[in-house]
């Protein structure tokens, strides 16, 4: 879609969202709805109940479905974190301002990492408009003074920085935990447990005035550890590694639970849009996360590394028990929340979402994309209708119909080379309009290919590295996949087939 379509788009669909609004409000107080915006993180296709899991109970996720929409073709814009939370942050293709790979640590990131100043975000934009805004939980879009959460656009904000870390906060090698930019140094729960506290604290502060709520979950995301009240919910699941990443899902949906149940308690659940999505396709190797039926997993451009939970919620707005079905991304929540708020954006600052009211509260003959696409370093794909091309590294181009094959199992382009053709052109001419990345990764991955890395750690020549031998003590805990104390060869190289662009 061009920017011009977008525009026109946007000013279209956010017309018809404030008019919803208005035909569905009628009463005396007027007030503007609230907006929470709930994402996971790693949160596999299938890992909940309403996707189809049948071994871990997700009962608070499963009914924002129940009671809203349920988008069966949701997707991230990106394979990994950060480059998608930029997407959703800024409403656009994060590639339009070079944000296309993660970071590394803090420590190592190259000196442009972060999301540019000149681009507007969401909180931002609802702030101008008069919102309180607040945010909980996992930043990842960038560490320098003027870049983090408090400098942009949020009132509050109670998290991390970095991309992953210990859900234990006294773990002294984690990444700090930081309120308003300073260090927080009494925190002493569960890190999930201590994001719903945070949430449902914010939402009491300002349930009297429209708020805007960001909560980044660094649930379900490696390291595997959980609370032991957590574990003994989960016992019945033999697999040790499984049984800790579903005791993880268990309290992510008692946190969503809690902050739902705020807005119950407060009289708030028909004045609030709730929106719930993955960051990206679940790692299964690295947690046991599943993204079945699809094929891939998360840092692929396979529908499993992209495709994930998308839910919307408003009772009394939007339909309840909806399943939608066109193509949707993550950057369109940030249409859609600007829409249901009446917010419209500046002259010169179009976004690429589009607000998905109109479209899932009736009978629309139109989708909100004709295309979608992705780009992740020297991967790509492209989506128009039920086709997609894909492009992996050193590969030849692979073309599916995912109407009849969402497994991605049969490859057309051979039998299909004017559908090939097209989709080939209609990416490069959508790759012309973005901008080159602004920056790579600066921790040694990558840097002489993971064989070379692995020697340069391994300091005794043993061919295992040991806790002693690998400075990034969480990186060591997720690639030492039995938890035997060192890690393989072979350990690295599935953990980094599952996790290839993560910090």
């Amino acid at each position: 879609m061009s920017t011009a379509q977008s525009r026109r788009t946007f000013l279209a669909t956010a017309a018809a969202g404030a008019g919803l609004l208005a035909c569905s409000r009628r009463l005396p107080a007027q007030r503007r709805p609230n907006v929470i915006l709930l994402l996971a993180d790693d949160l596999g296709y299938a890992d909940l109940g309403c996707q189809g899991c049948r071994d871990i109970a997700t009962p608070a996720i499963d009914a924002l479905a129940t009671g809203g929409v349920r988008c069966t073709d949701g997707h991230s814009n990106h394979p990994v974190c950060a480059p998608t939370r930029a997407a959703l942050l800024s409403g656009q293709y994060q590639h339009r301002f070079g944000f296309e790979h993660n970071p590394g640590p803090a420590e190592q990131a190259d000196a442009a990492f972060g999301l540019p100043r000149e681009v507007p975000l969401l909180p931002e934009r609802l702030k101008a408009a008069g919102y309180a805004t607040g945010m909980v939980g996992k930043w990842h879009v960038g560490f320098r003074e003027g870049l983090r959460p408090h400098e942009r656009g949020f009132d509050s904000y109670f998290g991390f920085l970095g991309g992953a870390r210990s859900y234990y906060p006294d773990n002294p090698k984690a990444d700090p935990l930081v309120r308003n930019g300073e260090p927080v140094t009494a925190e002493r729960e569960y890190l999930t447990d201590a994001f719903a506290r945070e949430a449902v604290s914010f939402i009491e502060t300002h349930r009297r005035e429209p708020f805007f709520l960001y909560v980044a979950f660094n649930a379900v995301h490696g390291p595997l550890e959980a609370a032991r009240a957590y574990e003994a919910r989960c016992a019945g699941i033999t697999d040790p590694k499984r049984r800790t990443y579903a005791a993880m899902l268990t309290a992510l949906d008692d946190a969503v639970g809690r902050i739902v149940g705020s807005l119950d308690r407060h009289g708030l659940r028909q004045d609030t849009l709730v929106l719930f999505m993955s960051d990206n396709g679940g790692p299964t190797p690295q947690t046991t996360s599943r993204n079945d039926p699809l094929r891939g997993f998360k840092g692929q451009v396979y529908e499993g590394g992209i495709r994930v939970p998308y839910l919307l919620n408003w009772p009394g707005r939007l339909p309840a028990g909806q399943v939608y079905g066109a193509p949707v991304a993550g950057f369109d929540l940030h249409a859609t929340a600007l829409a249901a708020a009446g917010v419209s954006v500046a002259p010169g600052q179009a976004i690429d979402g589009v607000s998905l009211l109109p479209f899932v509260s009736g009978s629309p003959t139109a989708v909100p994309h004709e295309q979608l696409c992705w780009r992740a370093g020297t991967q790509h794909a492209v989506r128009q209708g039920d086709w997609k091309l894909l492009q992996l590294p050193g590969g030849p181009p692979e073309l599916y119909n995912l109407a009849t094959d969402l497994g991605e199992q049969t490859n057309l382009a051979a039998r299909e080379p004017a559908r090939l053709a097209a989709l080939q052109a209609a990416y490069t001419a959508w790759d012309q309009q973005m901008a080159a990345p602004r920056w790579k990764r600066h921790d040694g991955r990558g840097q002489g290919g993971l064989g070379q890395r692995f020697k340069q750690l391994d300091q005794d020549g043993d061919g295992r590295l040991t806790r002693d031998e690998v400075r990034q003590q969480e990186l060591f805990d997720r690639a030492d996949a039995d938890h035997d104390g060192v890690v393989t060869q072979r350990e690295a190289r599935a953990w980094r087939a599952a996790d290839p662009d993560d910090e």
